[in-house]
């Protein structure tokens, strides 16, 4: 059995799929990964709770499944949340220095990041992230550290991430009810792209998009700060939607139709192709149109693709993604996903994977566990900052760089 105090969990509560990923630091200090626990999920929509006790039955069978994997002893997670109702944007702090000869403290600092949260957020939404971005002295940008500089006026760029207080405490009374701690909560988006990025490209540029069941977020660097999140209340449960409303087929066949013969664009080979769904209990068996699929799947990943374009493109931010494109998510696995979005975007894409982590490869090169593996990330930080305090920095820092694992 593991030394629970070196064992940081996360768990991902999934559209599709539980996910609880099990970490261990080490003495060294490296991060290894030692346990993976999936279970299906029945009680979420969009990636929200709509069902508890269903949820928080298919969470015991993923904790008890990593429990068993790692041998270790689960006690608090790392709670990873998304929704249509999270929201994120930039917001300025500013503040005047008094002090006679003008030179910048610690406590300034610390005034002007506390004036950049003081936004007016609706009273039922709470913060779930509030990540600096950079520092301006008297309208000099791009200021990591200020203090010891000599100025009027301290302004602090950051971005404030925000959801609903009632949907976000949902998922989390679900694990309190199985008698474990949540340590913090982490938007997905953010996890994901801790998992797969790298330092060089953040500061490149990289746009992250996690393809999930029933939420599709993504996440925007440059110059290695954070400049934009987002969700989209729509996944792969749609493309199934669209399937079974298209072929007029069961959701069932549906999905399975787009597990089995499956793609995000209109293959040649497809045309005049069919395939035979045997007769099943109340179901007569029939022929259905290859080429007619790949449309309907084809039709509605363009449109996910679309949207975020057309986001970033209102952001002036897809001219600053020389990193390219980086997807993860089951929807990922989708066949040909890349040639569509690089059609959509105009940008390389890259299926994405874990980064900088050690253990369990084959659970580390596919794309649906980076959420869950990221949320180890973040508490691995966390941690080490809790115990050596000032050492690694704040919470800007992790997302900034590729904290030393």
């Amino acid at each position: 059995m593991f030394d629970s105090s070196n064992i940081i969990v996360g768990l991902e509560i999934g559209t599709s799929k539980i996910c609880a990923v099990v970490g261990e630091i080490t003495h060294s200090g490296s991060l290894n990964l030692i346990g993976i626990g999936q279970s299906r999920s029945r009680g979420v929509r969009k990636g929200e709770i709509v069902d508890s006790a269903m949820a928080e039955e298919d969470v015991r069978a993923a904790i008890v499944d990593a429990e068993q994997m790692s041998n270790a002893e689960i006690r608090s997670v790392y709670l990873g949340v998304t929704g249509a109702h999270i929201r994120g944007f930039n917001n300025r702090g500013n503040h005047t220095i008094v002090s006679a000869d003008r030179e910048i403290t610690e406590e300034d600092v610390q005034d002007v990041i506390k004036n950049a949260k003081a936004y007016n957020l609706p009273r039922e939404n709470q913060v779930v992230h509030s990540v600096r971005q950079h520092f301006l002295v008297d309208g000099q940008s791009g200021i990591v550290n200020p203090i010891g500089m000599l100025g009027v006026h301290l302004n602090v760029d950051m971005h404030v991430i925000h959801g609903h207080l009632n949907r976000l405490q949902n998922p989390i009374r679900v694990v309190n009810g199985l008698q474990l701690e949540v340590d913090e909560i982490v938007f997905n988006g953010l996890a994901s792209s801790l998992a797969m990025l790298s330092s060089e490209q953040k500061e490149l540029g990289a746009l992250v998009i996690d393809l999930g069941g029933g939420t599709t977020e993504y996440v925007v660097y440059s110059g290695g700060i954070i400049k934009h999140t987002g969700v989209w209340a729509v996944g792969g449960d749609h493309v199934s939607s669209d399937i079974g409303y298209g072929l007029k087929v069961p959701l069932s066949r549906a999905e399975q139709l787009k597990i089995d013969h499956g793609s995000a664009i209109i293959e040649k080979s497809a045309q005049g192709q069919t395939i035979t769904l045997p007769s099943e209990v109340g179901l007569p068996g029939r022929a259905i149109n290859l080429d007619h699929l790949h449309t309907i799947m084809s039709l509605r990943l363009e449109e996910i693709f679309e949207l975020i374009a057309e986001k970033l493109s209102e952001e002036g931010l897809l001219d600053y993604l020389r990193a390219g494109v980086f997807l993860s998510g089951g929807g990922a696995r989708i066949p040909h996903i890349q040639s569509l979005a690089e059609r959509v975007l105009q940008l390389p894409v890259h299926i994405g994977h874990a980064e900088a982590i050690n253990g369990q490869k084959a659970a580390l090169d596919q794309p649906e566990f980076t959420t869950a593996i990221g949320l180890v990330k973040f508490g691995s930080f966390q941690q080490k900052r809790r115990s050596s305090p000032g050492l690694l920095g704040t919470l800007t820092d992790l997302f900034r760089r590729q904290p030393s694992t």
